[in-house]
């Protein structure tokens, strides 16, 4: 019997993966956003939402550009010290670069950035280890929303459900989640197949630094400016995969 042509085995050791090359251009991408950009901004995301961040991108691609990758990496791209860094003051950005955080490089007034992240705000589901912000319990009766083929998957969720003539029914009333506890994923999974929105995503500026008025602290941190970033560069091809939420290569 002839061997099926899907019968292949591939060797992993030939997947390509992120390495010193695809650093070194993401290094190059940020030191041209620092020549270009008269603004540059550190900010820090609550709620990390990659299709939101996608939004946002598109929304500030005329005049700005936003950057969320490797710390370290971009760290190295600002300057981690005086006599690394192209402009005066960079490296106390590349302090900042600590955590989920991200670059913002933008024409726009500091004024105006600081304005935006005050007042922006995006609702979004909520992820397993949660805290419920509201008690949301679902009464008793049929749910018309679902079709029949769901019932089975609501009820591997722990929702007391059944199907009467055809049609998804919650036979008691039944408390999703209580406020002011953790979510399990059970739970969390069940509020966004409800529509029940709990998060919010914001993006808050931790400092910023212009070409007119250098660098400034927009919240405090505690952190001493005199002392250096540790100038070690992870190159675990691991911590750089493309799947990772705190990562998101150059564009």
């Amino acid at each position: 019997m002839p061997r099926s042509k899907r019968d292949k085995k591939v060797s992993l050791t030939k997947t390509d993966r992120k390495g010193l090359a695809w650093k070194q251009r993401f290094v190059d991408d940020i030191r041209f956003c620092v020549g270009k950009y008269p603004n540059i901004f550190v900010f820090q995301v609550q709620n990390m939402r990659n299709s939101i961040l996608k939004d946002l991108r598109q929304e500030w691609k005329n005049n700005s550009r936003i950057i969320f990758g490797k710390n370290r990496v971009m760290q190295i791209g600002l300057g981690r010290t005086k006599s690394e860094e192209m402009e005066a003051g960079l490296h106390k950005l590349a302090k900042r670069l600590n955590g989920q955080v991200g670059l913002l490089f933008t024409e726009k007034s500091k004024e105006e950035v600081l304005e935006w992240a005050e007042n922006y705000w995006a609702v979004e589901y909520a992820r397993s280890g949660f805290i419920a912000t509201e008690t949301v319990t679902l009464p008793a009766g049929p749910l018309e929303d679902f079709a029949h083929s769901m019932e089975p998957h609501l009820r591997s969720l722990g929702m007391p459900t059944k199907l009467e003539k055809g049609i998804v029914t919650i036979y008691s009333d039944y408390t999703v989640c209580e406020e002011g506890k953790v979510l399990t994923p059970e739970q969390a999974r069940i509020l966004k197949l409800v529509g029940k929105p709990m998060a919010k995503f914001r993006m808050t500026i931790q400092c910023s630094w212009t070409k007119s008025d250098g660098f400034q602290l927009h919240v405090e941190d505690g952190i001493n400016d005199e002392t250096q970033v540790d100038s070690a560069v992870e190159e675990d091809a691991e911590e750089m995969d493309e799947d990772d939420d705190n990562e998101d290569e150059a564009e």
